[in-house]
This record gives C-alpha cells, structure tokens and sequence, in this order.
C-alpha cells in the first residue's frame, strides 16, 4: 500500500506589522543581497520587481509597496539550522596524509535518475582510477561533512588555495546520521552536533564509517575558484551568497531569489529579512530553512549550534500572494 499524498500547502497573508522586528531590521542590507540574483528568477512580474528595486531609494518602502508577507503552512512545524563553508586542507597529488579525494561526478549520472549508494560507491571503489578526483583531502570525516554543505575552500599543501562547489549527487535520499546516533541510544537527540558527531566518528573508525555509509546520499563537486576571495560561496543560483542574509529553502515551496522573513527562536534569537538563494539536500518543507552563517571554523561553530523552532514568512510579489490567498 502506497504512503498517503503530502497534504497541499495552505497561504496566509499577513501584514508588515504583523512581522517580530520588522521595523528594526536593516532594510537595505537585505535589499543589497536580494539585489545579487534578482535578475537570475526566470518570472516577468519579478524581472519588473528588479528593475523597481535599483531605483528605489528607501529599502523598506520598496519592500513594503511591493510584497505581500505569507506564511506557507505545510505538514511539519518550523524547523532552522545553520550551515556554513568549511576551510579543509588538501594537495593536487594523492600521498602521505592526502588519501581522501573529492569527486567530481561521473558523465553516466543524469539528472532525476538513482546511482549507486555511497556504501557502493566507497565498498566498491566504483571512482577509483576514472580521472574524476579534483583535490585529495587528510580527513575523511571532513570529506562527509562537506559533502553536506556542499561547498567549501581548500588549502593546499603546495600553496595556495582552491573553492569547490556542489557539482550533483547520486540521486539517493539523504539520511541524518545525527538522528541516527540517538536511534542508535549513542546520544540525546539534544545532545547531537556536528562537533560531536565528527568527534564520535573519529574516536570510532569502524563503527564510523559504518554510519557515515547509513546516509545513502553522496555529493560530487567542481572546481569554482573563479569567484573572488572576498565574495562567499555559489549558492543554488550560482551566485555567491552573504553570510547571516542567504538562506537554503525547499524550492518547492519558495521561489528561489524570494526575500524570507525569519523569526528564530531558541537561544540566539534571530529577526531578520533574509534572501532564498540555496537549496540543500536535507532542506525539506514550506517551515524549513538553514542559515548560512560564513567561512570556517568559528562559522562552523555557530551555524552547528543550531536546531530551534519559529516562523518563516515569504515575501511574494502581491499578484501572486492574492492568488494563493484570494481571502487575505
């Protein structure tokens, strides 16, 4: 017997004032990012919004003229997370430490088709001598992991650094081996972190790679050391996304481009107008989105502190809110 179709989602218009901190926000900050990939959304009634909000003189004017705040209700409440670019180190040539490459995906993957697991994949050794490895890394635990984020800079031993970004993947599901770990009763479900992950791997080479293999999803990369040292990573749009003002969405739900506004609870509360312009392969629902908080270490450290509860709020093009919501 087949599962049961996914409820529709339902749309509820609400007002600017109805927004947490709206009117304390720094309006053009998130105008300034909306204003990267604006051009990129393939929709006439946003190409006219663009062209709208490069002669607009009051960020906030514009947005409130223009969008109408809806919440998209789905089946699973608000969930936000964080997600950042990791710094690695890695060499060109495989040898001593440098054992662990990065992929990039093999010509026979086509989009929406299902290739072999990652247990396959690294059982197997289904890439090994096909030419496809891009930079060899000196930790596998760190090849998982960015493989989840789906970005990330190299600094290589012989100098120098590159950038890579997401290049495709397997067509496998992904599968949280956080929530694994606590199905397991290795931990609370508040006591998974990344950090703690990574170190539960390490300390247990056998079992951790057994987990690591329980995600049947793995990532392939390319090489983007075209975009410049002082711009982030490619989001989902290719364009580079802006740390504590970019968001990864389910597009399914939200037009890639859109300005979100998001009210995060939990302890660091976060209000604030935010721009979906990446997507991500455990980002799932109308209520769910992962933060994108920068490069390295102590970004890392911030964004896997987060797992709390809120709201999320669309802003869409009037038009198009009156058209979901016609009772608004």
């Amino acid at each position: 017997m087949s599962d049961p179709a996914p409820a529709a989602p339902t749309y509820e218009i609400l007002t600017f004032d109805q927004l947490d901190g709206w009117a304390e926000d720094d309006h053009q900050a998130a105008l300034d990012v909306f204003l990267e990939t604006c051009a990129d959304i393939d929709d006439p009634e946003w190409g006219s919004l663009c062209a709208l909000a490069t002669s607009q003189p009051n960020a906030r004017t514009f947005f409130e003229l223009f969008f109408r705040p809806v919440v998209i209700n789905g089946e699973q409440p608000a969930l936000f997370t964080g997600y950042y670019e990791p710094e690695l180190k890695g060499s060109r040539f495989r040898g001593g430490q440098y054992q662990y490459p990065l992929y990039r995906k093999p010509p026979e993957i086509r989009p929406g088709t299902s290739w072999f697991t990652r247990e396959e994949i690294e059982d197997q050794g289904l890439l090994n001598g096909r030419g496809l490895e891009i930079v060899y890394i000196n930790d596998p635990v760190d090849v998982f992991f960015l493989q989840v984020q789906g970005s990330g800079r190299v600094a290589l031993e012989e100098g120098g650094a590159i950038r890579v970004g997401y290049g495709g993947k397997n067509g496998r599901n992904y599968s949280s081996i956080g929530k694994e770990l606590v199905r397991r009763g290795v931990y609370d479900a508040h006591q998974v972190s990344a950090q703690r992950i990574k170190q539960w791997v390490r300390n247990n080479p056998i079992e951790g790679r057994q987990l690591l293999q329980h995600n049947d999803s793995f990532v392939f990369f390319r090489e983007v050391s075209e975009v410049p040292a002082d711009k982030g990573p490619l989001g989902a749009m290719n364009r580079s996304i802006t740390p504590m003002r970019s968001i990864a969405v389910d597009p399914a739900f939200t037009k890639l481009g859109a300005p979100v506004w998001i009210e995060k609870a939990g302890r660091d509360p976060l209000k604030r107008l935010m721009i979906a312009q990446d997507t991500g392969s455990a980002i799932k629902g109308a209520q769910r989105a992962d933060i994108y908080y920068g490069t390295g270490a102590q970004a890392g450290a911030a964004a896997g502190t987060i797992k709390d509860k809120g709201r999320l709020v669309v802003l869409m093009p009037i038009q198009t809110a009156y058209v979901l919501a016609p009772g608004g």
